[in-house]
């Protein structure tokens, strides 16, 4: 037995077992467990809008009902194309319900983006905002395996009309689609007929990119979703003293996928939903809603932090806060409890992990590794191995620098359509991160640097190609390179590096342009920088390293 199965720091999690049972097969159970033991209790608050457990089982059924009365069938993939509105949970639970598989996809993708998640996944049914369905999707769905179009608001479920997030939006038609609040109306009280689910089908694709820097659906299984749940219940402990859960990231994430939604469900706990992430708007709803537990990303809760009139009230309430999607600083984390007298407990995770493969024990402050003045990003989730692997797949000494691999129940059966990928990144079922780092005998793990050039912007992972390939359909453009360069606000922020045409004249803000029609906001390079040549090596690579330390 080797170090890493031995796993001595299980003793940090307390008096929880070492290995415990997944409680259900399959996510709807986990459902309707929840609405069993609290069936007159409140699922989702939004604004001054409600959503009982009941009200939900209901909404659920009668999408689920309309649905299959419109041909969809097991197996066939729902796509969601929301904020953070009850909607979004009414759909992924209407999927299940019918057999089917949700596919949640980014709000902030714009055409290119969307017409290939669409076409990736197969989606028969597209849940869309009637604004983004305007603005993107109109052009794109004609062309894909989408046969149903039910669009709706965010103004739906709530009748606050706040300025700061809903202004100048108003109810829109269009033709070729219809209204989801009349779709769910008119299939009111029907429900679907029983379904067989089962712990390895899959619950949801989520799409992430990887190696290649084509977007990979991952399959996140009804296992990997009601066992993530579970950690986040038992051992992050969100939903534990009945109080709400707070989305403060985007539900399509995996971090609000599971992070809100899934344990949300397990507890029961409310969740409660403000559209989209707007500083004073959330702590708004702090005050209203008295929420005991969230999780997002730092870059959130320093903007949270350094929002105006923002007090230690605002955070009273919480009795456990994690973070996860970019790394803590040990700066960041003593700023955060100075500020709010809130300890932020570290996690760590992949899409392919389906959150967390690593977390803070509840209770424990994180380490800082003395060399690197890294901050911990936990120690594995029970039932879960992290191992420290070589280029050749080996086993490294405990302390010794090597990849981040993962083995345990949250991890994805694999890529959508994509074997090969799939036999690459997930050799043998374990995941290999692309994350560099190592860990101590007491089990804490520590990133030191990604193995890939992925850049990490607020939590949002950014493949540098993507934006080169849209630069080059700028005809002033020669070549490029995108590198992530720090920034105090997001961790990490798009630079690109740009060679023209000969006799070409372009000005950087016209490029930045150029890629922000074309790319989704986070993704966008926030400068360009003019140069003659870009540096390579002797066989023609652009030599990126470089170009990091560039102005």
């Amino acid at each position: 037995m080797s170090d890493y199965d031995e796993r001595p720091w299980l003793a940090l999690y307390g008096d929880q077992p070492a290995d415990y049972e997944i409680e259900f097969d399959d996510a709807l159970s986990m459902f309707r467990a929840g609405l069993e033991r609290d069936p007159t209790g409140d699922a989702l608050w939004y604004f001054d809008g409600v959503v009982g457990r009941r009200e939900l089982d209901e909404l659920s059924d009668a999408l689920a009902s309309g649905l299959l009365a419109r041909g969809f069938a097991p197996g066939d993939r729902l796509a969601v194309y929301l904020q953070n509105v009850p909607q979004f949970v009414i759909a992924m639970v209407a999927a299940w319900k019918a057999g089917g598989i949700m596919v949640s996809i980014n709000p902030m993708s714009r055409q290119r983006e969307l017409s290939y998640l669409l076409k990736d996944s197969g989606a028969t049914v597209l849940v869309s905002l009637e604004s983004l369905y305007d603005k993107v999707a109109r052009e794109v769905v004609p062309d894909t395996d989408v046969r149903l179009v039910l669009t709706t608001s965010g103004l739906e479920f709530q009748t606050r009309t706040d300025e700061r997030l809903f202004a100048g939006l108003g109810r829109q038609r269009h033709e070729g689609t219809t209204d989801l609040g009349e779709f769910l109306a008119e299939h009111r009280g029907q429900t679907p007929p029983p379904v067989e689910l089962g712990p390895d089908d899959v619950a949801f694709l989520t799409y992430t990119s990887g190696t290649t820097g084509v977007p990979k659906g991952a399959m996140n299984t009804h296992r990997n979703v009601v066992f993530t749940a579970q950690v986040y219940r038992d051992w992050v402990r969100a939903g534990r003293d009945g109080g709400a859960i707070f989305g403060i990231a985007p539900l399509f994430h995996i971090t609000g996928l599971i992070g809100h939604i899934a344990v949300s469900m397990l507890a029961p706990a409310p969740l409660v939903l403000a559209y989209r992430f707007e500083p004073q708007v959330v702590l708004d709803a702090f005050l209203e809603h008295r929420p005991t537990f969230t999780i997002g990303a730092i870059t959130a809760f320093s903007a949270l932090l350094n929002a105006p009139g923002v007090t230690r009230d605002h955070f009273a309430s919480f009795t456990s806060i994690y973070s996860g999607g970019a790394p803590i600083s040990p700066a960041a984390e003593r700023r955060f409890l100075e500020a709010t007298g809130k300890q932020v407990h570290n996690a760590y995770g992949l899409t392919e992990t389906t959150s967390p493969m690593t977390v803070t024990p509840f209770g424990s402050p994180s380490p800082v590794d003395p060399e690197s003045g890294a901050l911990s990003v936990g120690v594995p989730a029970p039932n879960t191995v992290v191992r420290i692997q070589d280029d050749d797949g080996k086993d490294l000494p405990l302390g010794e620098v090597g990849e981040i691999v993962a083995d345990g129940p949250q991890v994805v059966a694999g890529y959508w359509g994509k074997p090969e990928e799939t036999a690459a990144n997930l050799p043998g079922g374990a995941l290999k991160s692309g994350d560099v780092g190592f860990m101590t005998p007491e089990g804490w793990v520590f990133i030191v640097d990604r193995k890939k050039d992925m850049i990490n912007a607020s939590g949002y992972k950014v493949w540098p190609r993507e934006v080169e390939d849209v630069l080059a359909e700028h005809p002033a453009v020669r070549e490029s390179a995108v590198v992530g360069v720090p920034d105090e606000k997001r961790g990490e922020t798009v630079r690109a590096f740009v060679s023209l045409v000969p006799g070409a004249s372009v000005t950087p803000e016209e490029l930045i342009a150029h890629c922000k029609e074309r790319m989704a906001a986070y993704k966008y390079p926030r400068s360009v920088v003019l140069v003659d040549e870009l540096p390579k090596t002797v066989t023609g690579k652009i030599l990126r390293r470089e170009l990091r330390g560039g102005s």
